[in-house]
């Protein structure tokens, strides 16, 4: 493997005039120059992000931390923040914790043994020791922390969405899937639905949940129809419960719209393929991991920022899971 030793024994110069040339960095002679171009050419050499870290005082590495890369929504989150970060020529290494808190902790050690100059994360955990001991900045993508720099959706206004839809279409019985109780966001959803059901007068269930995953999704879905049979409304935690639950509605013969409603939460793309469509909450995936990227880079590069906290809106998405609204009231 070519060294940028090796460049420097070619080029008869120092090492440090090589990183010169490499980084474009200080004052380097047009001749001394075009030898050490020379001699990459040459020698075909391609310094990686961490080799150039070494001779610049700032890499251009960011961390990017997923909590499970099946989930559709969380790709989309990353193109978001991958694009947004290409057009300033960062590059970034990606974690998949699994919402596991010790893989996560694993993969932040790796990012910082990469050199990276930041991270972006979308913790279960973000008061986690580790990130209030980092000393590079961190943005949290999709999730909210009152003294960190934060890009998240309007959980709140989401789930008051979803109970209004629900209720204007006619449901009365409704079940609403909790989502974990230690993700700020999916408490937001939560509230903001149970505030407006309340507001209206009805009863309703809670089927709590401890993840956003595919794995247990199936199990929820068949614990909410077997506790709450007669329901006849569920707004789910995410479009990845929501497809469960539509899922097992089918095997028990639960007619959707007509016999029980379904809303989900994210508009992941299948969430248009399924059949019926999945009338869902709308959160900007691919605009938040924009703005992380943009906040981070900001940050990296000590430029003034004004808001460290960035919320985007909601919207609800109509589809085939939920009725038509009455005309006629």
């Amino acid at each position: 493997m070519t060294t940028i030793k090796d460049v420097a024994r070619l080029a008869g110069v120092s090492v440090a005039t090589v990183s010169r040339v490499i980084n474009d960095r200080g004052y380097v002679h047009a001749d001394t120059r075009k030898k050490v171009e020379d001699a990459v050419k040459a020698l075909n050499f391609s310094p990686n992000e961490v080799a150039r870290s070494l001779y610049k005082r700032k890499s251009k590495l960011i961390g990017l931390l997923l909590p499970d890369i099946a989930n559709p929504y969380f790709p989309q989150l990353a193109r978001g923040v991958e694009d947004r970060m290409q057009e300033q020529e960062f590059r970034l290494i990606f974690g998949n914790s699994d919402e596991d808190e010790r893989k996560e902790q694993d993969y932040i050690q790796t990012f910082i043994q990469n050199n990276v100059v930041g991270v972006i994360s979308s913790t279960n955990y973000p008061h986690s020791s580790i990130y209030e001991n980092l000393k590079i900045p961190v943005v949290f993508l999709d999730r909210t922390s009152l003294d960190s720099p934060s890009v998240y959706a309007d959980g709140r206004e989401g789930g008051r969405l979803a109970a209004r839809e629900i209720i204007k279409r006619g449901s009365r019985r409704i079940t609403v899937m909790q989502g974990p109780s230690h993700i700020r966001p999916a408490q937001d959803r939560f509230e903001g639905a149970i505030e407006i059901i309340r507001d209206a007068g009805l009863d309703y269930s809670v089927i709590q949940t401890t993840s956003f995953s595919f794995n247990e999704a199936g199990l929820w879905a068949e614990e909410l129809f077997s506790k709450y049979s007669d329901t006849d409304g569920i707004i789910a935690s995410n479009d990845i419960a929501a497809m469960a639950v539509l899922h097992e509605a089918a095997r028990i013969g639960r007619k959707v719209p007509d016999d029980v409603q379904v809303i989900g939460f994210d508009d992941i793309p299948m969430s248009s393929l399924l059949s019926p469509g999945l009338s869902t909450i709308r959160q900007p995936a691919y605009e938040m991991g924009r703005e992380a990227a943009g906040l981070l880079i900001g940050l990296v590069e000590q430029a003034p920022i004004e808001n460290k906290n960035i919320q985007l809106p909601v919207g609800f998405i109509e589809r085939g899971t939920t009725r038509k609204v009455n005309s006629n009231g």
